[in-house]
């Protein structure tokens, strides 16, 4: 499999849904495949919260991509037919312009001045991804959790750029319990004594604590109760593999370990901008949702998973509606998996089949 990963300069910057502007920015984008004579056979693929631009084959930085088990040669989203574009969103901390990157203006780091963005935002600079790509049309756009917000948000701002979405796992905006458990998470990290007011760039530090507490919540939230009790159960660490000595069960052990592998990775200031987009995500704002995808021509399929708690199925199925109201084309289907809100992530035949026929048909 061709993959092509390079870091490219946005001189001209955009301006935010916010209102502020950004002179300049980067975008760290890694690609698939190959581009054919017409370009008509580009796919866009948006990452989830901590997600990046790395969603297939392995490498030394990341390992094995978020999206391995769906995305390559002979896989449901099949390198050897189209062209998949992956990048790492503003605000991320995986070679994008974010909260650790260095201001051209002050010369130091962003830190908490980096500007909130929004789903739109990322929309918008992916857009210009495409047009640096000499790309006119995705014949596919898709994602899972808050990459799946940003193929709902591409096929409602670019109608006429988006042939097919995917929308996996996900919703048209975060429910009040989505938004509380993101806020504990992120006062585990504004309460660690390392974060500084988010400027622990300048002391050399990272509050640690905060971010492994943050992931650990996270985690749980991505998983279903049937997995973690057919996974762990009740079972007893061994003595002899303890993360923390203070830990009795695995399940224990294995949110510890999570949480300080994602800890020595993930950048706190992203982390609090990320779950910020994701919280004030609303495909409906300011309108009802059957108003916001009136022009919408793409094709839609929503998947969810009946295991997911965090965006259940019904969640999507008011997308559907909402497309059923405005007479497009859409599928809407609910699939097993074992995983949770994770259960995009992983390979099944029926899933297979599924995106793979949509995609081709």
């Amino acid at each position: 499999m061709k993959i092509e990963t390079k870091l490219i300069h946005f001189s001209k910057g955009i301006i935010l849904e916010s209102g502020e502007k950004l002179d300049s920015f980067d975008l760290m984008v890694e690609t698939y495949g190959n581009l054919n004579e017409n370009k008509s056979n580009a796919i866009l693929l948006c990452h989830a919260f901590s997600g990046n631009h790395h969603a297939a084959g392995k490498n030394d930085d990341f390992g094995v991509g978020w999206w391995d088990q769906l995305v390559g040669p002979d896989k449901p989203i099949d390198t050897n037919k189209y062209f998949v574009v992956c990048c790492n969103n503003l605000g991320g901390c995986a070679g994008s312009s974010g909260p650790a990157s260095t201001n051209s203006s002050s010369g130091k780091v962003f830190g908490k001045s980096f500007p909130q963005v929004s789903v739109l935002d990322w929309v918008n600079s992916q857009k210009m991804l495409m047009d640096e790509l000499n790309i006119d049309c995705w014949h596919f756009v898709a994602g899972g959790s808050l990459g799946g917000m940003q193929a709902l948000q591409w096929s409602i701002s670019y109608p006429d750029k988006v042939k097919k979405a995917g929308i996996f796992a996900a919703a048209a905006k975060s429910s009040s319990q989505n938004i509380a458990m993101n806020e504990v998470a992120r006062e585990s990290i504004r309460k660690d004594e390392n974060f500084h007011n988010g400027n622990y760039y300048e002391h050399n530090v990272i509050p640690k604590n905060g971010i492994k507490t943050a992931r650990m919540l996270g985690h749980i939230t991505y998983l279903s109760e049937e997995h973690m009790d057919s996974r762990f159960g009740r079972k007893f660490q061994d003595e002899g593999s303890k993360v923390e000595e203070s830990v009795s069960f695995e399940v224990e052990n294995y949110l510890q370990y999570k949480g300080e592998q994602f800890s020595e990775l993930f950048d706190a200031n992203s982390y609090i901008l990320m779950t910020k987009v994701m919280d004030s995500y609303d495909a409906g704002k300011d309108k009802t949702l059957v108003e916001a995808l009136k022009d919408v021509k793409a094709e839609l399929l929503i998947v969810g998973f009946y295991s997911d708690w965090l965006y259940p199925p019904e969640r999507g199925k008011e997308i559907q509606i909402a497309a059923m109201n405005n007479n497009i084309k859409s599928s809407f289907v609910v699939l097993q998996g074992d995983h949770g809100h994770d259960s995009f992530l992983f390979n099944s035949e029926t899933y297979s089949n599924l995106i793979t026929n949509f995609i081709e048909s």
